[in-house]
């Protein structure tokens, strides 16, 4: 499958962070979206407590020149239909790439099969300078959907020779770290930092890698740029931004960090 939208071969991505996990990358005239969640959802239908701590960043009708959604799992923060829905109204040609589960859960919520991509079906070279790449990730394990694609996935956008790697949630395994080090390096890492631990369990809340796993990570697969997900929107998840900066310059890692990355050269 290839879209008629170009790339140039000297561009940036620009990048815009949605809280939680989200991401838009605008690439040219390409607009990627991962893992949006831009509603009040979770707290209307699944916790009460789980209220969101920041704004919601844009209403999903107002994003109109989507051209690909990615979704790594089927957690409502991750896959929200109050969001998924108007955007795809909105978008009229964007498409959604995603597992099995998550696929049938928008089929049976009346998406369009036309607006529905397996992610079994990647790599999937969108035009000549951009592909997008699907990984494991460990949402606690690495597990398979039965249908060629993971229950829990990571994307690589590939854009010019270059890596943005989005892993949704997962915990470190040894299948995530060799998925990862097949790119050899990745220029920018949207990496969870909301670590696992008991409280966090009673509560139903998986949680991933804590913030000093999530350097080793980073460091072992050679990401140049890391940006912490998962710690801002709910708080019960929530990590405070000195936590992490403080660990990151004690520890000193090889790259850099950023919470609100804006644009990278993939020229």
């Amino acid at each position: 499958m290839t879209d008629q939208k170009s790339v140039d071969t000297d561009m940036l991505v620009h990048i815009t962070m949605l809280g939680q996990v989200g991401v838009i990358l605008k690439i040219a005239q390409l607009t990627i979206v991962i893992d949006p969640y831009l509603s009040n959802s979770v707290a209307e239908k699944e916790s009460p407590d789980l209220l969101r701590l920041i704004e919601i960043p844009f209403i999903p009708s107002e994003l109109v020149d989507v051209d690909y959604i990615l979704i790594t799992h089927e957690h409502r923060d991750h896959c929200d239909i109050d969001t998924l829905a108007p955007l795809l109204r909105a978008s009229t040609n964007a498409k959604v790439i995603a597992n099995h589960g998550v696929l049938n859960f928008l089929r049976a919520e009346g998406i369009d099969e036309s607006r529905l991509i397996a992610a079994a079906t990647l790599p999937l070279f969108v035009d000549a300078d951009v592909v997008f790449h699907m990984l494991p990730s460990a949402h606690p394990v690495v597990a398979s959907d039965g249908h060629g694609a993971y229950k829990a996935l990571g994307f690589i956008v590939e854009v010019n020779g270059h890596y943005i790697y989005h892993c949704g949630d997962t915990a470190v395994n040894k299948e995530v770290i060799d998925a990862v080090r097949v790119f050899e390096k990745i220029d920018i890492g949207f990496i969870p930092v909301n670590e696992h631990n008991y409280y966090r369990g009673v509560k139903n809340i998986l949680g991933n890698m804590s913030v000093r796993e999530a350097f080793q990570f980073a460091e072992d697969v050679n990401i140049e740029q890391f940006v912490p997900t998962h710690w801002d929107m709910f708080e019960a998840n929530q990590v405070f931004p000195e936590e992490i900066e403080l660990l990151y310059e004690k520890l000193s890692p090889p790259f850099s960090l950023s919470f609100n990355p804006r644009k990278i050269h993939v020229c």
